[in-house]
């Protein structure tokens, strides 16, 4: 799936918001940001700010109340119904069946995205052989380290080789070794051209590796640049510390 980098290739929203049935205030509210292929950009807030809300948008799970968010391939748009096999999503909560081994999940969610058996296969051995997985690919995943489901997770939304990747605290719950290992195949992945659209708690962690964030608050886009013109425009040393001063130190639920 992956074409190569290509300036005509892109995700654009316009004047995105979201109110959800019965609430009085938005979730979102004017949104407008694009994302270029190749990137690996950082969507950051608070609790509540509205981070799973927008992706959640992004990935054709829920629809806005207002504005647009479009799939630029090619210069062409991608049609809602195209939209899946250009996206991979990892979620937060585990996303695969416990009581199955790694390869029978990939074979599984594989054959949902229309792979054939030799792509499933072939795709399957290269992500568990890289992830570490090969191993223990006819385990259940039951038996895993936290670390280890995480990777499963992972290969699951990489399984068809899409063009954007979405990752939602992608190493929350992992030890060291582990999230390195993570964030090294993830820079790999990005290298061969995937556009990783990504989000987490871990501030030093997204300021190392992503290219630029959007800061959203209250659901509303507060800052988008890159981390290091942030910090220099606001005379702060590391994103934690700026991500304190732009959000404030209140409590959030």
């Amino acid at each position: 799936m992956n074409a190569g980098l290509d300036m005509d290739s892109y995700i654009e929203m316009i004047g995105l918001g979201k109110r959800y049935p019965g609430s009085e205030t938005d979730s979102l509210s004017n949104i407008s940001l694009k994302i270029n292929e190749g990137e690996k950009f950082g969507i950051l807030g608070p609790n509540g700010a509205g981070k799973t809300t927008l992706i959640s948008i992004m990935c054709g799970i829920l629809n806005a109340s207002v504005g647009s968010c479009n799939y630029i391939h090619n210069n062409q748009t991608i049609s809602h119904k195209e939209l899946k096999s250009f996206i991979g999503l990892v979620p937060q909560d585990f996303a695969f069946y416990e009581d199955l081994s790694p390869m029978q999940n990939l074979e599984y969610f594989g054959a949902l995205y229309n792979l054939s058996s030799s792509e499933i296969k072939s795709r399957s051995k290269s992500l568990l052989d890289i992830l570490g997985l090969s191993k223990v690919a006819n385990q259940h995943v039951k038996k895993f380290s936290g670390g280890m489901k995480r990777r499963v997770n992972l290969a699951i939304g990489l399984i068809h080789q899409p063009a954007y990747l979405f990752l939602d605290e992608p190493t929350v719950g992992v030890d060291v070794q582990s999230k390195n290992a993570i964030l090294e195949f993830l820079e790999e992945q990005n290298n061969l051209g995937t556009t990783i659209i990504y989000t987490s708690h871990h501030l030093q962690e997204a300021e190392i590796f992503c290219d630029r964030i959007a800061l959203i608050d209250m659901g509303e886009l507060i800052h988008c640049d890159y981390t290091k013109n942030l910090l220099r425009d606001h005379q702060e040393e590391d994103l934690q510390s700026l991500f304190i001063k732009l959000t404030g130190k209140e409590y959030r639920d």
